[in-house]
């Protein structure tokens, strides 16, 4: 059975796929949507029918009729998608979104709030260690290491830099985990949907925070240039119908807590810290 984690990756990438758009778009009535959700777990492929009802739903609130989405897990190739395709909506994990905010000139519309998704709290995690200075100068695993600035600026606030540390660089959230476990590094870097997995790894309790950051906005729903203004509007208007009613059971099943409209007054701190 699909976690609330999986579950959220095969709804973003089926909302990308499946979403409608307004009449009122192109000849062939589709609109493109960029879903990019970095260091995420779960396969998209794999249980693409687990949310057509929600889809079904968020095609009747918005009425539209028909769309071509794309998911992504990592910033080129989604750039590459955004050149060909100029999608109008994206749902971003925040350092994505900090990171192509200027360059892709995104504006936010709304909030993805998810269930076990991971992304909004980070955490140096040890079997060994007692703080973060007794991590320093030794090796720390992580596949959060992509974007150093984020990881410096927001996420560490200034208290540590990458280069602090020894990096072993993993490639999925699971084996970050089993690195520290294994004794194969003396600490990880990680973030809440790991801290929650870790749980249910054996040995897990013996591996304890020594530092955690602060907590961090929720995934961000973007318009992009190609977007009409009156299009967008309605759509970050529409945003909260669709995990009520008769969609919340689907949204529920997808692991979704909540879609919302949003200005960007949420992300304003995170925004400065970046540095834009």
């Amino acid at each position: 059975m699909l976690g609330p984690t999986s579950r959220f990756a095969v709804a973003l990438a089926s909302f990308a796929t499946l979403a409608s758009v307004s009449p009122s778009v192109g000849a062939d009535g589709e609109v493109a949507i960029l879903v990019l959700r970095e260091n995420g777990s779960g396969s998209a492929s794999t249980a693409q029918g687990y949310v057509d009802e929600l889809m079904v739903h968020v095609a009747r609130v918005n009425g539209w009729s028909g769309a071509k989405g794309s998911y992504h897990t990592k910033r080129q190739t989604a750039k590459g998608f955004v050149e060909s395709a100029k999608p109008h909506y994206g749902i971003l994990s925040l350092g994505a979104f900090l990171g192509l905010r200027g360059p892709l000139k995104l504006g936010v519309v709304g909030q993805a709030e998810i269930e076990g998704g991971g992304g909004m709290q980070y955490y140096i995690v040890s079997k060994t260690q007692s703080d973060l200075a007794g991590c320093k100068g030794k090796t720390l695993a992580t596949n959060h290491g992509g974007d150093e600035k984020f990881i410096a600026k927001v996420v560490a606030a200034g208290a540590f830099h990458l280069s602090d540390f020894k990096v072993a660089t993993t490639t999925r959230p699971v084996q970050t985990l089993k690195k520290v476990l294994k004794d194969e590094a003396d600490c990880a870097l990680v973030d809440d949907a790991q801290m929650a997995e870790l749980t249910h790894l054996e040995g897990g309790a013996s591996v304890k925070p020594v530092w955690i950051s602060a907590q961090m906005p929720p995934m961000v729903v973007v318009s992009f240039p190609s977007a009409p203004v009156d299009e967008a509007a309605t759509f970050k208007a529409k945003l909260a119908e669709v995990c009520t009613g008769e969609g919340k059971k689907a949204c529920d099943a997808a692991g979704i807590k909540a879609l919302r409209g949003a200005d960007g007054e949420p992300y304003k701190a995170v925004i400065k810290a970046y540095g834009g």
